[in-house]
């Protein structure tokens, strides 16, 4: 199965939830590391131990869980899982703000986590997988759906989060198309999803940002008003 070769990077203060959460992932077949704080995550990245995902803590000591999250998205994007504070919604809105993909609220089930780290690890591959030709022309930009890169008309790269550029193939395979909030949680997040979730207005927010200063369109990503958001923009497939 697919999760059997994938590397989880548990960052927790709590050494009880380490434990609890390191055993249970390795009971699900995947590898696990598990730090206590940036500090112990910053020198296992350094040893070359990329994981495929991160299950973040926002309340660590030293450096927080959202700066730890904003500088890994600058530096080196990977899918982030974050660990929250039940009733904390002002924090989980800026870590999503900030780059992470998702979230579960303490305290949580081990198969609802369990379950949303399958779904985030889906979405960093699933986009690949629906066409042969990977790479696809859009207004001025040009997105490359095997390498995950997105460039603009004078070949520089913008830079996507995880969850920024799963967002961004998800219009693009279903261009001039009316997207609902649900359909799109559906696809990115499967049925995982609180139908209240405020991830992909965040997500289409952030993605608004980023396409702007090279796109022609002002409107690139519309919003259809009790509809959801519609990619304006023709798609071609690019050789």
């Amino acid at each position: 199965m697919e999760q059997e070769t994938k590397r989880i990077l548990v960052v927790d203060d709590d050494a009880d939830i380490r434990r609890l959460v390191g055993e249970f992932l390795i009971r699900e077949g995947f590898k696990v590391d598990c730090v206590p704080d940036g500090r112990a995550m910053d020198a296992l990245l350094a040893r070359g131990a990329v994981p495929d995902l991160i299950v973040l803590d926002l309340m660590l000591p030293g450096e927080d869980g959202l700066s730890i999250c904003r500088r890994l998205q600058a530096e080196r994007p990977l899918p982030i899982l974050m660990l929250t504070a039940k009733g904390d919604e002002t924090d989980r809105v800026v870590g999503l703000e900030l780059g992470a993909d998702d979230y579960v609220v303490k305290p949580f089930g081990p198969r609802e986590l369990l379950a949303r780290i399958r779904a985030l690890i889906r979405r960093s591959g699933a986009q690949r997988v629906q066409a042969r030709t990977s790479r696809y022309a859009f207004d001025r930009l040009v997105a490359d759906l095997d390498a995950r890169q997105l460039h603009a008309e004078d070949g520089s790269l913008v830079h996507l989060t995880s969850g920024e550029f799963d967002l961004l193939a998800c219009f693009i395979l279903r261009p001039r198309r009316v997207l609902s909030r649900d359909q799109i949680l559906d696809w990115t997040h499967g049925r995982t999803a609180d139908p209240f979730d405020r991830t992909v207005d965040i997500l289409v927010s952030r993605l608004r940002k980023k396409l702007s200063p090279h796109s022609s369109d002002a409107a690139l990503i519309s919003t259809v008003r009790n509809g959801g958001y519609l990619l304006t923009a023709a798609v071609k497939k690019v050789t």
